[in-house]
């Protein structure tokens, strides 16, 4: 019978060692890769924010998307941008992309549309992203804000399509200072 339960004992202590382990290397994915999804405010305020010289001025409908490639946020609207590009692209909206100073990445290959920007004038203060910023034919800024409200962000739960139908039928829209609750990541000003 000793022989019975030292093995118990010893089958018992290696159980206990992997479940140690197996708990230590979770601890350790979660604290490297798993990033939190919690709702913050932003404000959003487009008082400064300005189109490059190049793109200013009366022409077509102008949508111009914010993102950080480090964001989890951004992710989640990708699928919609796409969808986006592919509704309103034919109408003659033109998409742009700004992405975070000092960060490093790609939009992936459905967003090839996307001109890519440097930081537009006013940029510096941008509170959080993802963000768009839609220009009306005439060149004013109709919207500067977040894509959606909450954490998540496709066409049902989404304020793009409304202004850009609204902007692409001629109506005036002029929201270009919002507040929202969602999933943001903050965009500080990278300069020094």
């Amino acid at each position: 019978m000793p022989q019975l339960s030292r093995k118990t004992l010893l089958a018992s202590l290696i159980t206990l060692i992997w479940i140690a382990a197996m708990f230590a290397a979770f601890r350790w994915f979660e604290a490297r890769y798993v990033r939190t999804f919690d709702q913050q405010t932003a404000l959003f305020a487009g008082d400064e924010l300005r189109l490059p010289a190049e793109l200013a001025g009366p022409g077509p409908i102008r949508l111009v998307h914010f993102w950080d490639p480090a964001c989890p946020c951004s992710i989640g609207n990708q699928q919609h941008l796409a969808e986006l590009i592919k509704r309103f692209g034919p109408l003659g909206v033109n998409f742009h992309a700004v992405q975070k100073p000092g960060s490093k990445g790609q939009l992936p290959a459905s967003l090839s549309a996307m001109q890519a920007l440097a930081p537009l004038p006013g940029s510096a203060g941008i509170p959080a992203s993802p963000a768009v910023a839609i220009w009306d034919k005439q060149g004013q800024l109709a919207y500067f804000g977040p894509y959606s409200e909450g954490l998540t962000c496709n066409s049902s739960n989404s304020v793009i399509e409304p202004i850009l139908e609204a902007l692409s039928s001629g109506r005036a829209v002029n929201a270009s200072n919002t507040m929202a609750l969602g999933c943001f990541c903050e965009w500080p000003d990278a300069a020094p």
